[in-house]
């Protein structure tokens, strides 16, 4: 870490006038040391408002430049970085204690992103549909929907962003962002590119940024009408309120909230494939993303061989400063999160489970633990919820359909995966009564998703949809259109409607 200089980094992204400035602002703290890395200026409510009203402001100009021309900007920031993308990274490294190839990773996710956007700034298409009424033609189209709410967690303070305000912002909406408090740091540097693109492309106040820690701003979000989308990343209980406070006003909640993914492993497995996906699946991001592997179901022929494999792959496992070379899994984002570490693992062993490796937090600086393998039943209740660490809890099967049920059986339901040669097997997965979650896999992980696909998932996860596919629909309005060009008037269902005295069918 000491070969780290945050000055340059800070300067280099050019935000280290507005760290300044700030103070007694809200903390950045460096979870591999516990150090402060920067502060960063609150805003404050008079804040939120000039934000809320310039994005709308912003809104009526933005919605009616060409879609295409919308996809330059993005285009435009996507170059952008590409030409940061080291600092970037080392920034969300530094912030978040992902290790420097996630770190980076993210960027490059933003950047694809980008492409993806651009490309679909030329593909927003409605449908034409046949009308029963002679000289009638129906179709219809999307409209931009207005100023987007996002509010970002900080296991991924970049790219959950770039899902949401690439997309929003082809389909002609501008985009006013709450990151997690725990990385100000990221967004500002974010904000910072994409405000001087914004700039050069004449669309100021596109995007828009509030920096704060009180539950209150987010609460306010919610609640404030000029936000016709609200998008949350976060946890299911906060999912639960937020998705209330935005239906009691008519507006429309993009949830991405918790997940409690699992992986199966069959007879017919290939371990070594297996074995490769569940460690990064279970460790990377210290067990800290959305799609973090957390439950293992294997079959009963094969999981002694599996856990041994398992066992001596996580001896390999370096746990250490995330920016240096060969550390595989660096630390928690905070004391409260090793905290909830440590009483997972007491609450586990306390229901019958069995710590096969790890479960301790490891002593210095930082907050750092031990990547922990569970022997535990399917149905405690800590194995039920979602710990944001690198726990996995471990659990045998008999026969496929009971794995099924024991994968389903969780209040979760976002990400998935089956390892199987077994044809039969993979099907039954991916059909209507397989797998329950929004994203299920068949000889790959629970993580990593690519962006060309619809990521989310279903029960308490939310439901929501985000990156590729048709989700850039949840960014727009749909308008059924019809158009008489015939001298007629006749009414659909073959109804006539005559006034006295005429044969006028209105």
């Amino acid at each position: 870490m000491g070969s780290i200089d945050t000055g340059n980094i800070l300067s280099g992204l050019d935000i280290a006038s507005s760290i300044a400035e700030a103070d007694d602002g809200l903390v950045s703290e460096n979870p591999a040391t516990g150090r402060a890395i920067a502060c960063v200026r609150r805003d404050e409510s008079g804040k939120i408002e000039t934000v809320l009203a310039a994005s709308r402001v912003a809104f009526r100009k933005w919605r009616e430049v060409p879609a295409p021309r919308r996809g330059a900007l993005v285009r435009a920031l996507g170059e952008q970085l590409r030409r940061h993308r080291d600092l970037l990274g080392t920034l969300i490294s530094l912030e978040t204690g992902k290790i420097k190839a996630e770190g980076d990773g993210e960027v490059q996710e933003m950047i694809d992103i980008a492409d993806l956007a651009v490309g679909l700034s030329r593909q927003l298409y409605g449908n034409t549909m046949h009308s029963e009424r002679a000289r009638h033609r129906m179709f219809e189209q999307w409209h931009p929907l207005g100023p987007v709410g996002v509010i970002t967690a900080f296991n991924f303070p970049a790219a959950v962003w770039a899902w949401n305000a690439f997309i929003a912002a082809v389909c002609g909406d501008t985009i006013v962002w709450k990151p997690s408090p725990k990385a100000p740091l990221t967004a500002l540097a974010i904000h910072r590119l994409a405000c001087d693109v914004a700039q050069q492309h004449g669309a100021q106040d596109v995007f828009g940024l509030l920096i704060s820690d009180e539950a209150g701003v987010g609460e306010r979000l919610a609640g404030d009408p000029r936000l016709p989308l609200l998008s949350f990343t976060g946890s299911s209980a906060v999912g639960r309120k937020v998705a209330t406070a935005v239906a009691s006003r008519y507006g429309r909640s993009l949830l991405e909230c918790s997940g409690n993914n699992a992986v199966i492993v069959d007879e017919s497995a290939d371990l070594d494939l297996a074995v490769r996906a569940i460690i990064f699946g279970a460790v990377g991001t210290a067990g800290q993303r959305c799609t973090s592997t957390r439950r293992l179901i294997v079959h009963e022929s094969c999981y002694a061989e599996l856990i041994d494999r398992l066992l001596a792959a996580y001896g390999q496992v370096c746990v250490g400063d995330p920016l240096a070379e060969g550390t595989l899994m660096g630390p928690l984002i905070d004391a409260p999160a090793r905290a909830a570490f440590v009483a997972a693992v007491a609450e586990a062993e306390a229901g019958g489970g069995q710590v096969l490796c790890g479960g301790k937090s490891l002593e210095g600086p930082g907050y750092f633990v031990q990547p922990t393998l569970i022997a535990a039943r399917n149905d405690l209740p800590v194995v039920q919820r979602e710990t944001f660490g690198p726990i996995l809890y471990v659990m045998q099967y008999r026969d496929f359909d009971q794995a099924l049920a024991m994968q389903n059986a969780v209040p979760q339901g976002l990400s998935s995966a089956l390892f199987t040669l077994n044809l039969r097997h993979a099907e039954s997965f991916l059909s209507a009564s397989g797998s329950d979650c929004g994203i299920a896999n068949i000889n790959l992980g629970t993580s990593g998703a690519e962006i060309g696909g619809a990521f989310g998932g279903e029960k308490e996860t939310g439901g929501g949809r985000e990156a590729g596919s048709d989700a850039w629909k949840t960014y727009m309005r749909r308008q059924t259109n019809t158009i008489n060009w015939g001298s007629d008037l006749p009414l659909a269902q073959g109804i006539e409607f005559t006034l006295a005295g005429n044969r006028n069918d209105l």
